[in-house]
C-alpha cells in the first residue's frame, strides 16, 4: 500500500498477554519502519533531520530514523486490552489520555496474598475463603464505589524520598514511612459472575516469599491478623500456610508498567522481553516513547487462555473467585481493589486476570486494532489503521476545533 500521506494521530491496539506495553511498541515500529504506508513519514524525518543537523552542533547519537510511537497508559505484562498509541506528531496528546476514564474487567482470586497483590507474586500469607459467598462479596463492593481513598501496592513506581517503592522491596529494606491513600474514583463496579472453588482454572502461586521477605511487607501490608484469623478453618488439604498447592503459575510479575504512565513519568525500557524465570518483582521502566530499537522484534505467541471444564463441580477445598467489571479515573490499582477487597470479605485477594475493555473513546470489538493483524501482509492492517487514524481525525476536529495543538496535527495528517 503506498501513499504520499503523512500518517500520524492516535490509535489503538489489543495488547496480549505476558508482553510489556514497551515490547507491543517495538513490534509496531518494526512493521511499520518497513511498510510502504510509513515511508513518505520516514523520508520526511529523513529531510527533518538534515535541516535539524546544520542548525545544531551536537550531533544526535543515534542516527536511525523510525517512526516515531508512543503509548497513552501502559498495561501490566499479565493483563490485555485497549492501549492507546501515537504515531508521529500524535505523540504530543498522549497525556490526555493518561487522565481519561478506564474500563476494566478484573477477576479476584481469593484466600492468599501475594507481595504483587496478583497471581505472578510470591505468596505472603493465606487466610479462610470457605465462608464467601456472591452474596457477602457484591454486599462488600458498595464500600469501593464512588469516591474512595486507595493505597497504591507496594510494587509500584510511586517515589517515596525520592526513591521508587519497588526498589525498597526488592533490597529487602523497610520503606521509610507508611504508603499514603490516594483519593480516586469508581464511577461503576459490579459483580459479573461468581466461580466457586473448583469452577474455574485460577490458582495461588506456587512460590512463597521467605521470612525475610514476609516480615519486611507485613511492616507495610499487615497481613499477619488476616492470616492468624481463624486459619485453623483452611481446609484440610492445605496447612496453616496453604503449602499443599497442586497448581500454580511460577511466571513472576514483572512490573507494574502503569503507575508511571498514571503520575505522568516517562519509563525507560532496557529489557526487550520479559523473562519466564521468577525473579523479585517490581515495576520496570516501561518505554512510553519508541524512537530507537536495537533489533527488531521477532512474533510474539500469545498463550491460550486457559478452559474450564463445564463438568467440574464446585468445591469446599479450592478457593473461589469472581469476575468484577469497572469503570475508574487515572491512578487506580485494579490490583489493590482484588487485595482491599479480599481483606474486606474477611479473605485475602490476589488479581489474576486483568483486561482493559475501553480507555477515552477506544473500545475493544468497536475501534481497536487487533495484535494478530500485525503479524500478516501490510494490505491486510494497513487499510484498518487508515480507518482507524481517520476516523479519530474526524472525531477530533469535531470536538477540538479551537485546540491549536490538534488543529497542527490533523492538517499535517
Amino acid at each position: 500500500m503506498s501513499t504520499t500521506k503523512l500518517v500520524e494521530g492516535v490509535f489503538a491496539v489489543n495488547k496480549p498477554k505476558f508482553i510489556s506495553s514497551a515490547q507491543v511498541l517495538r513490534d509496531l515500529q518494526h512493521s511499520f519502519n518497513r511498510s510502504a504506508l510509513f515511508a513518505p513519514w520516514l523520508e520526511s524525518e529523513k529531510a527533518r533531520r538534515v535541516e535539524e543537523s546544520k542548525r545544531q552542533r551536537q550531533r544526535r547519537r543515534d542516527k536511525r530514523i523510525q517512526v516515531k510511537l508512543g503509548h497513552g497508559g501502559t498495561l501490566d505484562p499479565m493483563a490485555t486490552g485497549v492501549l492507546i498509541v501515537g504515531v508521529g506528531k500524535g505523540t504530543k496528546l498522549l497525556q490526555d489520555f493518561l487522565t481519561c476514564t478506564k474500563t476494566y474487567e478484573a477477576t479476584v482470586l481469593f484466600g492468599a496474598a501475594t507481595d504483587t497483590y496478583d497471581v505472578l507474586g510470591k505468596v505472603l500469607s493465606k487466610a479462610p475463603y470457605t465462608h464467601l459467598t456472591r452474596e457477602n462479596v457484591e454486599s462488600a463492593l458498595n464500600k469501593f464505589r464512588g469516591p474512595i481513598n486507595q493505597k497504591p501496592p507496594l510494587y509500584s513506581a510511586l517515589r517515596m524520598d525520592g526513591k521508587r517503592l519497588y526498589e525498597y522491596a526488592r533490597e529487602g529494606k523497610e520503606i521509610p514511612r507508611e504508603i499514603q491513600e490516594r483519593p480516586v474514583t469508581t464511577e461503576s463496579l459490579e459483580l459479573r459472575q461468581w466461580l466457586p472453588g473448583g469452577c474455574h482454572p485460577y490458582t495461588w502461586p506456587d512460590e512463597e516469599a521467605d521470612e525475610e521477605e514476609k516480615l519486611v511487607a507485613d511492616k507495610v501490608l499487615h497481613l499477619d491478623a488476616a492470616a492468624d484469623k481463624e486459619k485453623d478453618n483452611l481446609p484440610s488439604t492445605h496447612n496453616a500456610l496453604g503449602a499443599d498447592l497442586t497448581q500454580g503459575t511460577k511466571r513472576r510479575r514483572e512490573v507494574d508498567e502503569e503507575d508511571d504512565a498514571e503520575i505522568g513519568i516517562t519509563p525507560a525500557c532496557k529489557r526487550r522481553e520479559i523473562s519466564p524465570t521468577p525473579t523479585m518483582s517490581g515495576a520496570r521502566h516501561d518505554s512510553g516513547s519508541s524512537d530507537g530499537v536495537t533489533a527488531p522484534a521477532a512474533r510474539i505467541q500469545t498463550p491460550a487462555e486457559p478452559q474450564t471444564s463445564p463438568e467440574k463441580l464446585p468445591s469446599r477445598t479450592e478457593p473461589p473467585a469472581a469476575r468484577l467489571s469497572m469503570t475508574v479515573t487515572s491512578g487506580f490499582y485494579v490490583r489493590s481493589l482484588c487485595h482491599d477487597l479480599g481483606q474486606d470479605v474477611g479473605s485475602l485477594g490476589i488479581m489474576s486476570e486483568l483486561v482493559r475493555t475501553r480507555q477515552a473513546g477506544f473500545e475493544l470489538g468497536r475501534n481497536v486494532l487487533e495484535y494478530d493483524d500485525l503479524c500478516k501482509a501490510e494490505d491486510v492492517w494497513a487499510p484498518l489503521l487508515v480507518q482507524m487514524l481517520d476516523d479519530w481525525r474526524e472525531k477530533m476536529a469535531g470536538e477540538e476545533e479551537d485546540a491549536p495543538d490538534r488543529d497542527e496535527i490533523l492538517e499535517s495528517s
